[in-house]
């Protein structure tokens, strides 16, 4: 039996950034990646998202980012992850889905459907985007028009001349209005009111919200993302939606869903076509369940206070890409630190077994 000294479970940006810092440290691994070809959850997004949309790619490690111009997102980010792999000769195997990690006398072996294989260190990169988040109604499976979640947004020509109901209050649903207020009739719910800010967002401003973030994860807390905590802001492009009043008529939630609109709480009814539901992810772990990694407060622990990536509940399992380094620019920081954090339970296994 084979056995890696790691293994990296996604190739998005924070796995990416991982595999490079292994190799700069002569650790022997893998990357196992579930799509068919380079790009992380980027290749997924719609069409409409261009590079001068986005909020921002950071560079990969010893990188440049690519350029924020009119390029389509979905192709220019992909395009950027493969060069970068060919040219780093990252050890990517795809596609590769991952089912479960177990541990079996001492070492984690990874179950996929394509195989198996056994390693004494893991690195977990698999983001979100597979993990999106569907609140649930009473009523809403009655709902004769379309329920689309932010992975299924099909750009905003579908939505011309329908009654579209965005649901959220993240930077997925102010774009999502930016895109859709000035070319048909749309509607804002929120659970709670938005907190916009118009002060520039200082990189001071950056790293008090990614604070919180990493108070809830040294607490073992669910986390929640950067952008929750930095408050809204509006970009050039969504100042014509502002202008017809996208965002001042946002309401409170809804009661129920019906066949065809939501009914409010006061008990009147509002007629819509699509439900657009910019509802946020979860973190994609759950194949790490066998290993207990889970706190009594339902999120994983990390050292460092939230700061670092190693599991509390067992050092050697990194996780990149949750909680604080859930952004593209905490995504290469935690690449870089999850490298080291398999290098030390490395050398802890080893002293182990010398002393012993």
């Amino acid at each position: 039996m084979s056995i890696l000294d790691s293994l990296v479970i996604g190739a998005g940006q924070a796995g990416l950034s991982a595999s490079f810092h292994l190799a700069r440290l002569g650790i022997s691994h893998v990357v196992l990646d579930a799509d068919t070809r380079p790009g992380g959850a980027w290749q997924h997004r719609w069409d409409a998202l261009t590079m001068r949309d986005v909020h921002g790619v950071a560079e990969l490690p010893g990188d440049t980012p690519p350029p924020r111009d009119g390029a389509r997102a979905n192709e220019a980010v992909p395009a950027y992850f493969a060069a970068y792999e060919h040219r780093h000769a990252l050890p990517v195997l795809r596609p590769v889905h991952v089912e479960r990690v177990e541990d079996q006398d001492g070492l984690l072996v990874v179950r996929a459907r394509e195989g198996e294989w056994t390693t004494r260190t893991l690195v977990n990169a698999t983001g979100t985007w597979s993990h999106p988040f569907l609140p649930h109604f009473p009523g809403m499976e009655t709902f004769v028009g379309e329920q689309l979640h932010t992975v299924d947004y099909p750009g905003p020509e579908h939505f011309i001349g329908k009654r579209v109901l965005v649901v959220g209050g993240g930077a997925s649903a102010v774009q999502f209005l930016g895109a859709l207020a000035p070319i048909t009739d749309t509607l804002w719910v929120t659970r709670r009111e938005p907190v916009w800010r118009d002060d520039d967002f200082t990189p001071e401003a950056g790293a008090a919200a990614v604070a919180l973030v990493e108070q809830r994860v040294a607490a073992g807390l669910p986390p929640e993302s950067v952008v929750s905590v930095t408050g809204l802001m509006l970009r050039p492009q969504e100042r014509e939606a502002e202008r017809l009043g996208a965002y001042a008529d946002r309401r409170p939630l809804f009661e129920r869903i019906e066949p065809d609109g939501v009914r409010w709480p006061d008990g009147s009814f509002e007629q819509v076509d699509v439900i657009l539901w910019a509802t946020g992810f979860r973190p994609a772990v759950t194949h790490l369940a066998p290993l207990h990694l889970r706190s009594a407060a339902g999120g994983i622990k990390l050292d460092r206070n939230g700061r670092g990536t190693t599991a509390v509940a067992d050092p050697r399992v990194q996780l990149v890409g949750y909680g604080p380094s859930a952004s593209t620019i905490g995504a290469n920081r935690a690449g870089r630190s999850a490298a080291k954090g398999v290098q030390r339970a490395l050398q802890s296994t080893s002293a182990r077994v010398t002393s012993g």
